[in-house]
């Protein structure tokens, strides 16, 4: 077992994953430093989200390693994992899956909630979060007074609330307009920067990759550099697909 090199928030190498005999991800390896953007793209079922959850402690890989700070997070049981993603990793995917029964402030200071700050300190912290986001006048309301995209900011001031090392980001623009989407994007690499705040955004649109520092394109599982070429379709490619079988 090799160390990653100590200036990488998050290091992984070599990393395997399958579901049910599906390849999810074969020798994927990635670095991030602290306070970079770094954009995870590709098509649909390149792998994207698997690479995410990886990272983030969701999934064990079946082979590689995934460091934090210079921890390895492969080896880590299922609760120091889940306290590592409670206390240093944001989430935020395309879906904001807020609480229906909590109030909109609520919502977005769980994760302060969840490790015990007073309630009034969260609240503050919370509402300072949805007023960067405009949607601070809302805060009193139940999540079903928001239409969608609304919804969604809310989700991003919970992944920020509590200022984590790392954010992890799926797709989370998908279901956003373009006004929406910048909004959003503004702020989540604005915190990023300001706060030191290192994000993992997994997505296929242009716009996002083109906020992030860096990108690392996936296709079909693998880095896109290292993954062969499609065959064509017809009759020609069904030709070559049986010839090499």
């Amino acid at each position: 077992m090799v160390a990653p090199p100590d200036n990488d928030v998050l290091w992984a190498r070599s990393l395997h994953y399958s579901h049910s005999g599906s390849t999810g991800l074969i020798a994927v390896s990635v670095s991030v430093r602290e306070g970079e953007v770094l954009a995870v793209t590709g098509p649909r079922g390149s792998g994207k989200t698997t690479l995410l959850r990886c990272l983030s402690g969701q999934l064990l890989p079946e082979q590689g390693e995934v460091w934090f700070n210079s921890v390895p997070v492969h080896t880590m049981g299922p609760l120091a994992r889940e306290r590592l993603r409670r206390d240093r990793f944001g989430w935020i995917g395309p879906e904001p899956q807020l609480l229906p029964e909590l109030r909109v402030w609520e919502n977005a200071a769980l994760p302060l909630l969840i490790t015990g700050a007073g309630h009034r300190t969260a609240k503050r912290v919370a509402t300072e979060w949805l007023e960067r986001l405009d949607i601070a006048a809302f805060a009193g309301k139940r999540p079903s007074a928001l239409n969608r995209a609304e919804a969604q900011r809310v989700a991003l001031a919970r992944a920020l609330v509590n200022e984590p090392s790392v954010i992890f980001a799926d797709e989370p623009t998908a279901p956003l307009h373009r006004a929406e989407r910048a909004l959003l994007l503004r702020t989540l690499t604005t915190a990023a920067r300001s706060h030191a705040i290192t994000v993992v955004m997994a997505t296929h649109d242009a716009d996002c990759a083109a906020a992030a520092d860096r990108r690392l394109a996936l296709l079909d599982g693998r880095p896109a550099e290292t993954a062969g070429p499609v065959p064509p379709h017809g009759p020609e490619g069904q030709a070559a697909c049986s010839l090499s079988a």
